[in-house]
């Protein structure tokens, strides 16, 4: 089983034990707030499931009809997880303004902090271990999951100073007014996660710095008088890279095939663990200003 897939397990055992400490007091006790959070484990548990199959799809190799591999699929998941991320949001909220305008009292405040606090180190402890797996695989899945229990992180916190708010203070208006700053938070941090996902999908270029890499080693290439019509793109864990090469017309194709294998084996070194699929078209002279003409 792959690091990615026991993230994913690992975030849905934990989100399912959040979900019964919480909905319990939550319903209990009247807390917006921590009924909220309960709310939002529920929906951690759905996306952690739906993760796992996004991890498992995208890990299958190409075939005849998915010939670039199906590792869309975790951007895909991404978005879906960031709509999901939204909607709770918006349900928090609403939730929030309704309690302010029926003013219902909490009760068992001290179970309620008891409870938050025991939910705001278990998702500490997670959020680590799942930014630990990201930066390991890189996965977008994972690092989403890592974004969505981070705002889990900071919601329980603030339900937590907001409880021993109304515990010390007997207003319970800050149970409505933290449900509406946490809503918002939620609402904002779903945004990046949408947006990756979106680009991912509409193949954006790989990272500035990795494509300047390319370019740098390209042109670093004895062989090569210049280059155009560089492409790049990511699937997955997959990098994908095409460019046209210019050498001179006298060169022979054995030697600017070695040339292209030297640039190729350079290219891949950047991130070492992670695939490539590097296509470079070996040109005699340049023929983009050709080429652009007939465009």
């Amino acid at each position: 089983m792959t690091l990615q897939k026991k993230a994913t397990i690992i975030s849905s055992a934990t989100a399912t034990l959040l979900i019964i400490i919480k909905l319990a007091i939550g319903i209990m006790s009247g807390s917006v707030a921590v009924l909220a959070s309960a709310i939002d484990s529920v929906l951690d548990l759905i996306v952690s499931a739906f993760n796992y199959f996004a991890i498992t799809k995208s890990e299958q190799p190409a075939d005849k009809k998915f010939n670039y591999g199906k590792g869309k699929i975790e951007a895909l998941a991404g978005v879906i997880e960031g709509t999901v991320i939204t909607v709770s949001g918006l349900y928090i909220f609403y939730e929030s303004v309704r309690k302010a305008i029926y003013q219902k009292e909490i009760e068992y405040l001290d179970a309620s902090i008891v409870v938050m606090l025991i939910s705001l180190v278990i998702t500490i402890a997670l959020v680590t271990f799942l930014n630990y797996v990201a930066k390991k695989t890189r996965s977008m899945v994972v690092k989403s999951d890592a974004l969505h229990y981070k705002t889990d992180v900071l919601s329980n916190g603030a339900i937590l100073i907001s409880l021993v708010l109304i515990q010390v203070t007997n207003f319970g208006l800050i149970d409505s007014i933290m449900g509406i700053i946490i809503s918002i938070y939620i609402i904002y941090s779903a945004y990046q996660i949408i947006k990756d996902g979106v680009y991912t999908l509409l193949d954006v270029a790989l990272d500035d710095e990795i494509v300047e890499g390319i370019r740098r080693i390209i042109i670093e290439e004895k062989e090569i008088s210049d280059f155009h019509y560089l492409k790049t793109r990511k699937s997955g864990n997959t990098n994908f890279v095409d460019v046209h090469l210019v050498f001179s017309p006298g060169i022979s194709l054995l030697k600017s095939h070695h040339a292209g294998d030297r640039i190729e084996e350079k290219i891949k070194e950047l991130i070492l663990d992670e695939e490539w699929v590097i296509n470079a078209h070996l040109d005699p002279y340049d023929d983009s200003i050709m080429n652009d003409a007939r465009m």
